[in-house]
């Protein structure tokens, strides 16, 4: 992707612009990658921006079924292909990383093979310190262009997320941190409607995964379908939360095309190569900043978003953030999501406090990350809802178990 594919990129991704996933696909994998992040900006990009993008998430080309053979064989030795009864060459789903194959082992466990298309990554690498080296240049002609949030961090964690999607190995070692969390949970903390999927690491490699079939449809397409009902999706967020403000460590790119459900109701998470994580004092501080904000006690807030920070600021200094802070939030309290973004007002909540002097740790951007994603699907499910409000339920009961857990630490 060179400079005029960037500039292309940008002016289609801009508010005033007008996207095409099709030729984003053809830009390569940082193009489609950078969309598909801003394909949740429902608080940036107009509704049928968003939309545009989001058919990213869903839509690639996938390789020949001679390519895929191809592929396999170049991947994985004779012997690997005994294990099967039957390996579809046609897969019936493609992202822009991989593509996913339905299989069968032998003894007749149904399974799906998931295979990196190409060698992406060296290409991926290139792409990603060009426009690391304009964004550089952009922001010292244009600092400005930090007034919503910083273009590079964001970059940052767009190349952890893909660099970590580009091996496969990342996926198992993911699913194993969040279930251990998940399964530790059960035991004092009611988790239902959720459950992950069996992997099978003795027949997968970095570029390719082996686990059981899921029954089950992405949460995008039935969101697009009008087939998610907002309590499911606050149930989403209590699930999600958990991991969140309880652990400190969590799915770290939860957007709705990697979340499946079943039949009977249930979450599945799937593309866990990149668990996003925070230390104490900012997951500690986070909760303690959610509760206030869900009370829509302003003054808390600020107190509580500086306490979190690794270098707070006093004085006054703090009294001017603390001014500016509420001036943000003059107009919040009982808004819709429509009205008013919680992305947007975290991402100025953010920025004006890495103004005034305040330094926050860098797993602050996945957290954002995560709130963008909820945020822009309550959009897509209910505009009216007051999700701040609606969260309140869930905050007690993560600080009740907080409580809890300190009890009975040492």
């Amino acid at each position: 992707m060179g400079p005029l594919s960037l500039l292309r990129l940008w002016r289609m991704l801009r508010p005033g612009g007008h996207p095409d996933s099709r030729a984003i696909e053809r830009m390569g994998l940082l193009a489609v990658k950078v969309a598909q992040h801003m394909a949740l900006r429902a608080d940036f990009l107009p509704p049928e921006h968003c939309l545009e993008l989001m058919r990213l998430f869903r839509r690639a080309a996938p390789l020949t079924p001679e390519e895929s053979r191809a592929r396999l064989r170049s991947l994985r030795p004779a012997e690997w292909f005994e294990s099967f009864e039957s390996l579809e060459e046609v897969p019936f789903a493609a992202a822009s990383v991989g593509q996913v194959h339905r299989a069968v082992l032998k003894g007749g466990r149904r399974v799906v093979v998931k295979l990196v298309k190409t060698e992406a990554r060296e290409a991926f690498l290139r792409d990603l310190r060009l426009v690391r080296t304009l964004l550089r240049l952009g922001l010292s002609l244009r600092p400005d262009l930090r007034r919503v949030f910083d273009p590079l961090e964001a970059l940052e964690a767009i190349r952890q997320a893909t660099l970590h999607e580009l091996d496969l190995r990342h996926e198992i070692e993911g699913q194993a941190v969040l279930r251990g969390i998940y399964e530790e949970a059960a035991r004092e903390f009611r988790i239902e409607n959720f459950f992950f999927h069996a992997i099978h690491p003795e027949l997968s490699c970095a570029d390719v995964l082996v686990s059981d079939e899921v029954e089950g449809r992405p949460l995008d397409a039935l969101i697009s379908e009008g087939a998610v009902s907002y309590s499911r999706l606050l149930e989403l967020f209590r699930l999600h939360g958990y991991a969140i403000f309880c652990r400190g460590a969590f799915h770290g790119d939860i957007h709705p095309g990697n979340i499946l459900v079943t039949p009977d109701g249930r979450f599945v998470f799937v593309d866990t190569a990149f668990v996003g994580t925070v230390g104490e004092r900012l997951r500690r501080g986070l909760l303690s900043f959610f509760e206030a904000l869900s009370r829509y006690d302003y003054e808390a807030c600020a107190v509580r978003l500086n306490a979190m920070a690794s270098h707070q600021i006093e004085g006054r200094a703090f009294d001017a953030f603390r001014e500016r802070f509420l001036g943000i939030y003059a107009e919040y309290t009982g808004s819709t999501v429509s009205q008013v973004s919680l992305t947007r007002k975290m991402m100025q909540t953010i920025r004006l406090g890495v103004e005034s002097g305040m330094v926050f740790e860098a797993g602050m951007f996945s957290v954002i990350k995560s709130l963008m994603y909820l945020d822009g699907m309550v959009l897509r499910v209910n505009p009216q809802a007051r999700l701040v409000e609606d969260m309140r339920p869930f905050v007690a009961e993560f600080e009740t178990y907080e409580r809890a857990f300190a009890l009975q630490a040492p």
